[in-house]
């Protein structure tokens, strides 16, 4: 019996079962934490652009070529495109069986093959990244000011925040939104174009003049030549109003006199809002594997760095930290976790009444919990609900090997038995026991293990957690467990019982006479108990049937998300002073 090996060698059992539950606690510092398992949705996003173009252009022109290709990529489960006002946007979620990185192999191909579809005047190839819907937002960042405006708001946020931002350990995205890059807007005049013969190409033409990026001309003599560069790019409205457009009747055209030239932002369907004010929001995703409170953390530490690295009169603030809840939940189940290790001891101190009887499973039970976080860390899992719950619930079932084990060996010590012979005898009986009822309890989560689709994917580590709890009990059960016993229960072989257990062997012997009685009346009354227990699988049924379902049990997380869809009719402009009306 493996057993004997152990109880023989009790220094070499004791520091393998310290070496255990080491790890265990090392493993736990490195565990990520997280709300949920991680589930990865193969999910690939396919962006195109065609500035100007319709919805209805970018929807013939564009994405049907590409969802042509895309549906024939073998595992797609499901294809949305949305088309807007000269963009295109196409998500492809896949099987969940289906390598992501295979995905988009084939998603690159796919593009390849439509290039030859799409509009000859694309800026460029449609661009594709791997994305996973299931991750909310960490944090979101607003920066506001009372005299800076919007545009050179986001112009901080993008160039300088967020690169910064991106360097945090943990911080897998950074998304900027609430308004866009700083831009001039030059609105032609069609009725002045007419009058003075000038088509929208030349402006086109002496728009895209101004802003290349190309010497001015060249020096050169018998050894040398110098390129001649220009700082001539412009930034703001007034110097675009004097550019020439063309000359009619020998005089010059500028393109103040035809258009409307303003300072303005690329994109002026895009606003943001933090506490009523005009805000640009800084939106913050953490990497598949990072520990999601370590990395908020991370950002709260170098929120002066970011402060500092802006303008004095933009503020910088967070308007939503998601690990509030996921702290709150996080640290309610740990509590939970060593209230129930505690209750457990409790338990077998008032049924063993004997404290060093009572040690042997206030070991046990907390070295296979910490086993447990080690084997969590090997198969990549999280400090999650589901895991910590998996280890609440295992906490009954590691301390039952514990106690078949003592129990045994003890009926041997009160037998007068020396302790080393208890344990030896003791563990070889229940050995196989042991063994089998760990198994059962393992057998049991089998079917979870199997499922497939989403719940599989979600409820897999649970049930892998709790399969691997029992696990580590079983083999601390047949090893640590008769080492202690053989050590420490000596003291009370043939011994006087104390006042405590002979007080409380009374109430035992009261409990089970009154068991007795009441096992007698139930062997007297068989149709009844039949009919009582057919009665409540009827009820328990019903029951079933009528309680509410779902996914997962509601909670209060102190959010609230709402959607304000406006009539077709309603321009963006006065949607958003409703919005922004409304809010303040």
């Amino acid at each position: 019996m493996i057993s004997s090996t152990f109880i023989k060698r009790p220094v070499t059992t004791s520091l393998l079962t310290l070496a255990v539950a080491m790890a265990g606690v090392l493993a736990f510092r490195f565990l990520p934490v997280a709300p949920l398992p991680q589930v990865e949705f193969p999910t690939i996003q396919v962006q195109a652009g065609l500035p100007g173009a319709s919805p209805e252009t970018m929807a013939s022109a564009v994405a049907t070529p590409l969802e042509r290709q895309f549906g024939r990529i073998a595992g797609v489960t499901e294809m949305t495109s949305t088309s807007q006002l000269g963009s295109t946007s196409i998500v492809l979620q896949f099987d969940l069986n289906r390598s992501i990185d295979a995905a988009a192999r084939d998603v690159q191909a796919a593009i390849n093959a439509a290039r030859g579809q799409l509009p000859s005047n694309l800026p460029s190839n449609p661009i594709y990244r791997k994305v996973n819907p299931a991750d909310a937002p960490i944090m979101i960042l607003a920066l506001t000011s009372e005299t800076v405006e919007i545009p050179r708001l986001y112009d901080a946020a993008d160039s300088i925040l967020a690169q910064k931002l991106a360097q945090v350990e943990g911080v897998g995205q950074v998304n900027v939104g609430g308004s866009a890059r700083p831009a001039v807007r030059v609105e032609a005049n069609p009725t002045v174009l007419n009058k003075f013969g000038i088509g929208l190409d030349q402006v086109r033409a002496a728009l895209s003049n101004a802003n290349a990026d190309r010497p001015k001309g060249q020096l050169s003599d018998a050894s040398a030549a110098w390129e001649l560069h220009a700082t001539d790019q412009l930034l703001t409205a007034a110097p675009y109003r004097s550019l020439i457009v063309s000359y009619v009747n020998g005089a010059a055209v500028r393109l103040g006199d035809v258009a409307q030239v303003t300072d303005s932002v690329e994109d002026r369907r895009n606003a943001g809002l933090s506490n009523g004010k005009p805000a640009v929001l800084i939106i913050l995703f953490r990497q598949p594997s990072a520990n999601i409170i370590e990395t908020v953390d991370r950002v709260r530490g170098i929120m002066p760095l970011l402060q500092a690295s802006v303008s004095p009169a933009i503020h910088l603030a967070v308007v939503l930290d998601r690990t509030t809840t996921i702290r709150a939940s996080i640290r309610d189940i740990e509590i939970t976790l060593m209230i129930s290790v505690v209750l457990v001891i409790l338990v077998v101190f008032a049924f063993l009444r004997n404290v060093r009887a009572t040690i042997i499973p206030s070991v046990a039970v907390p070295v296979s919990l910490l086993g447990t976080f080690g084997v969590m860390y090997l198969l990549g899992y999280s400090v999650d609900n589901l895991s910590l719950m998996a280890l609440t619930v295992s906490t009954g079932f590691v301390v039952d090997d514990a106690i078949v084990v003592i129990e045994n060996i003890t009926r041997y010590l009160e037998a007068g038995v020396h302790p080393v012979q208890a344990a030896l005898r003791g563990a070889r009986e229940v050995g196989f026991t042991v063994i089998s009822m760990s198994t059962s309890l393992i057998a049991v989560f089998i079917p979870i293990l199997l499922m497939g689709g989403i719940v599989g994917r979600l409820f897999r580590e649970f049930s892998v957690t709790l399969a691997v709890a029992v696990g580590v009990s079983m083999v601390v059960s047949l090893t640590t467990t008769p080492t202690m016993c053989a050590k420490f229960l000596g003291a009370e072989t043939g011994g006087q019982h104390n006042f405590f257990y002979r007080l409380s062997e009374r109430g035992f012997d009261s409990l089970h006479h009154l068991y007795e009685v009441y096992l007698s009346w139930v062997l007297r009354h068989e149709r009844l108990t039949l009919a009582l227990t057919i009665a409540t699988v009827c009820v328990n049924v019903s029951l079933y049937v009528t309680v509410p379902k779902g996914f997962f049990p509601q909670q209060d997380t102190g959010r609230l998300i709402g959607t304000i869809q406006a009539a077709q009719d309603v321009s963006f402009e006065a949607t958003a002073q409703k919005i922004l009306r409304w809010t303040t």
